[in-house]
């Protein structure tokens, strides 16, 4: 009985954050420009490898943007690509190329980054991966939004691309879900959240932070540690910008084993959190996960439990289905929702697997074995 009553506190617990990011994300304010833009020098950091595939789509995009090119600076950083990525980054008017000299590095994307904030002119700095594309608002939109709200830090929002394949749809009904989770804890400022294909923040602000120092040896975390350091400085500056205008779409994993590496990479900071408040939450997330684990090797002793397994998943999905349908209404994903059920054993699976991987194993990135 003690495994069924602790089973339902943590359902109690991971019912309680879910209900809250549920109407956090509820609560954010759709964003749209409503006043004349003063414009400023953006820089736009995109650090490659191998991106040969992926590359031309995202620079001919951003050269296709509504803010003003002379106010834009566009900066790719190659960390040692041994594709064309280079040659045809060259083939685009107004790019900076940095080439990466730096080598046995654990981060080399943090490298890549600090190297690009190095070189830039822009006062706000934006980041975006090889593999995504943004809208041609973006770049205004996230300027106007930066000007309003007095930003030093923004987290954007950011939406898989999905064929029909069991693993693409389950990417993107995970990621919409973390998507979610971002913006309600951003809005909130309950935790640090967010993804590094669609980041801003001000180079003055990078700089009193010592940029990467302090966190340059840990293979992920561009992102969300960075994030950390500056709320750490400017609780009441970091924002959240929900915008349709301001979305950009990126590419999931193509293979299960890469699917599986790159969550194990991102679960892999965990242990390097500053921000004891998402501790918290990844560990009744993590638990809760773990319990249909439990009850489903339990049952093999007494069958009762799988029956209190169906049940939980059931509610699982009750729970989660209106803080999902909310979310994808967002991003035009709705149609996802009709494989949400069928998905959560995965879920759970991969929830297990990548947390405990993360914190215990090494994993394989962009042909790199990382620690």
């Amino acid at each position: 009985m003690i495994i069924l009553y602790t089973t339902i506190l943590l359902f109690l617990l991971y019912s309680l954050l879910i209900i809250y990011y549920w109407q956090a994300w509820k609560s954010i304010p759709d964003y749209s420009m409503s006043f004349t833009l003063q414009q400023t020098k953006i820089s736009i950091i995109i650090a490659a490898r191998n991106e040969e595939e992926n590359i031309g789509t995202l620079l001919a995009a951003l050269q296709r943007q509504t803010y003003p090119a002379a106010f834009t600076e566009i900066i790719v950083v190659d960390d040692h690509s041994t594709d064309s990525t280079v040659a045809i980054a060259r083939q685009f008017p107004r790019i900076k190329i940095i080439q990466l000299k730096e080598d046995n590095l654990n981060s080399y994307k943090k490298k890549a980054i600090e190297t690009g904030v190095a070189s830039a002119t822009g006062d706000l700095i934006v980041t975006t991966d090889a593999d995504c594309l943004p809208s041609p608002d973006w770049l205004t939109t996230i300027a106007a939004f930066r000007q309003e709200k007095q930003s030093v830090f923004i987290a954007a929002p950011v939406v898989f691309t999905n064929d029909n394949s069991l693993l693409q749809i389950f990417q993107s009904i995970d990621f919409l879900v973390l998507q979610g989770i971002t913006g309600a804890s951003v809005f909130k400022n309950s935790h640090s959240m967010c993804n590094g294909a669609n980041l801003a923040y001000e180079k003055t602000a990078f700089d009193k932070v010592n940029g990467f120092t302090g966190i340059d040896n840990i293979a992920s975390g561009d992102d969300m540690l960075l994030m950390h350091k500056i709320w750490k400085h400017y609780p009441d500056r970091v924002h959240y910008l929900k915008s349709k205008a301001a979305i950009v779409t990126t590419q999931p994993m193509k293979t299960w084993k890469t699917f599986f590496n790159q969550r194990i990479r991102w679960a892999s900071k965990a242990k390097n959190y500053d921000d004891k408040r998402i501790i918290a939450v990844l560990l009744v997330v993590f638990l809760f996960n773990l319990s249909f684990l439990v009850l489903a090797v339990v049952g093999f002793s007494c069958y009762q439990y799988w029956l209190y397994l169906a049940g939980l998943w059931i509610l699982k999905t009750i729970i989660e289905l209106p803080f999902v349908r909310s979310v994808a209404s967002f991003f035009n994903k709705r149609a996802l929702l009709n494989y949400f059920f069928f998905f959560q054993p995965l879920h759970i699976l991969y929830t297990i697997v990548s947390g405990l991987f993360g914190q215990i194993g090494k994993y394989e990135w962009k042909g790199r074995r990382v620690n």
